[in-house]
């Protein structure tokens, strides 16, 4: 299933992406996910779209919080 990234990567105050309103969970585990959990992340998306208009990019995607994040969801 393809990902729902848009390369405009940006996080909000909840970690959530202002391009295509994943968690940074969901766009960190996209590749381990299976096509269920992919499923039921897009069927998210517009409900969190709707959620966050009007609110803008935060924080950056950086190289260490995506690590962070990996190690958080081995453990």
């Amino acid at each position: 299933m393809r990902s729902p990234c848009v390369a405009h990567c940006g996080l909000n105050d909840e970690d959530y992406c202002m391009g295509c309103f994943r968690h940074i969970e969901e766009i960190v585990g996209w590749s381990s996910s299976s096509n269920e959990q992919k499923q039921q992340i897009i069927e998210a998306l517009p409900a969190r779209k709707a959620r966050f208009t009007g609110q803008t990019n935060t924080h950056k995607l950086g190289r260490d919080k995506w690590l962070v994040t990996e190690e958080k969801l081995k453990s």
